[in-house]
């Protein structure tokens, strides 16, 4: 007969792969069409630019650090290459790429003066993105003047981006967003499992003073958190945009609290020094599920917010118990 103490230690160790193994179960009896592949790839395509905020948060939060300002970015982000397709004088696939890179170097510079505040500054990452996802916000209203900007559908390099968004891969038939996504994630996996980068950016979260102390500058590391960050967060605003084929300056709101969910869920401490790729997918995935499952049952979206709301918290207190620190009253 098993050890209870050892049945309970895997069991909070496993809990997140115990909590998604329960939503499938719970999804599949609740509904006929949950197992459907139409479902399937429609809850994937969802979930794509979450999936790139998330493991960009991951990053951020690795390092002990916390980033408020990746929906306000992902705003910016889609209302740029909406912008930008239509003012270029050339369309195609230059066209498009021309556009989704002016995108991405915006976020970029973006989640580097973030950084910048964090790591050179000192200044609370709080504070810090707290500041950006208002400035970046307003940008995103600023250029569009508050209102949605919708394709022009005679342009090439639009129908492009709205293909990307809405068909999928030839042979496989997953949308091309969550192709990207997949590529994304698998290349940020081998980074911070096999790389001096991954294992220097947990240290900077886990002892920043022993990093230091090292002769290693933790300074690169929290700005490369905020810059990757910024760039991966106006990489899912373009995604959001291609799927809605406008862009809205309404973009990604409360996108940053999903991300910080999805870390969470998947066991990063937002003290930093912990979390992994896989299990922040794993925990985008659970959040999901919730609100797939309960819009196929056409629950409204209010529930959907306390019941998240409620499994953030369980998931923090099973943190608290698997590593054996105690609850403060």
């Amino acid at each position: 007969m098993q050890n209870p103490a050892k049945f309970t230690d895997t069991l909070l160790k496993y809990n997140i792969l115990l909590m998604l193994a329960v939503l499938l179960v719970a999804s599949s009896l609740l509904s006929d069409a949950f197992f459907t592949s139409q479902n399937a790839f429609n809850l994937l395509r969802q979930l794509a630019p979450l999936m790139l905020v998330s493991i960009g948060m991951l990053l951020v939060i690795l390092t002990g650090g916390i980033d408020l300002s990746v929906g306000s970015v992902a705003a910016v982000g889609g209302m740029i290459v909406a912008l930008a397709l239509p003012a270029l004088s050339f369309g195609g696939p230059f066209g498009l790429l021309v556009s989704v890179l002016a995108a991405l170097v915006v976020g970029l510079l973006l989640g580097a003066v973030t950084g910048i505040f964090v790591s050179i500054f000192r200044m609370a990452p709080f504070i810090a993105s707290l500041a950006m996802m208002t400035i970046a916000r307003g940008l995103a209203y600023l250029v569009s003047n508050g209102q949605p900007v919708r394709f022009p559908r005679d342009l090439s390099s639009a129908q492009l981006l709205t293909a990307f968004g809405s068909k999928g891969a030839p042979g496989i038939g997953l949308p091309w967003p969550v192709v990207l996504t997949i590529l994304v994630v698998a290349a940020f996996y081998v980074i911070m499992k096999n790389t001096t980068y991954g294992r220097l950016t947990v240290a900077t979260g886990s002892n920043e003073m022993a990093v230091r102390l090292a002769g290693i500058s933790e300074v690169k590391y929290k700005f490369l958190a905020y810059f990757i960050c910024g760039g991966l967060s106006a990489l899912a605003g373009v995604i959001a945009t291609s799927r809605a084929g406008v862009g809205t300056p309404v973009t990604g709101v409360g996108l940053e609290l999903d991300a910080i969910a999805a870390c969470v869920i998947g066991g990063a401490l937002l003290s930093g020094g912990k979390g992994t790729v896989i299990n922040t997918i794993i925990g985008v995935i659970i959040l999901g599920l919730i609100g797939n499952i309960m819009n196929l049952l056409s629950v409204p979206a209010y529930p959907q917010q306390i019941i998240k709301g409620a499994i953030i918290v369980m998931a923090v207190l099973m943190q608290s118990v698997g590593s054996g620190r105690s609850i403060r009253i």
